[in-house]
């Protein structure tokens, strides 16, 4: 056996290594490589954003529309949910941020969504 000072991080630690016959070691398998981290979240989209005559509803992320709860010239309240939007085996409930009357459903059940996109006006 032989002692050993190591300094590590200003740190001073003393370790005992013992001297072992090349022939009693035995060839370790290759440790898996570490896992990549995840990609940093791309920020929300705005749920909603002011346009001529009226105010746009948009995806905040990536997913599939379930199901279209309005349809033009609907009357809805402030928190109504107009649409189920399915992202990463979640359902997210699209809600309504103002009173108003929907303007235009720009998709349908089982559309394929990006982030951004456009899926109702209200008036």
């Amino acid at each position: 056996m032989k002692a050993y000072k190591v300094t590590v991080n200003g740190n001073v630690y003393e370790i005992t290594l013992e001297v072992v016959n090349k022939a009693d070691i035995k060839p370790v398998a290759a440790a898996p490589a570490p896992a990549a981290a995840p990609a940093p979240a791309a920020a929300p989209a705005p749920a909603a954003a002011p346009v001529a005559g009226g105010l746009t509803v948009t995806a905040p992320m990536p997913g599939t529309i379930l199901k279209v709860n309005v349809q033009n010239g609907a009357q809805i309240k402030k928190g109504d949910v107009i649409m189920i939007l399915e992202a990463m085996k979640m359902e997210n409930e699209i809600m309504a941020p103002q009173d108003g009357v929907i303007g235009s459903v720009n998709v349908s059940n089982g559309a394929a969504v990006e982030a951004g996109t456009v899926l109702c006006t209200i008036a």
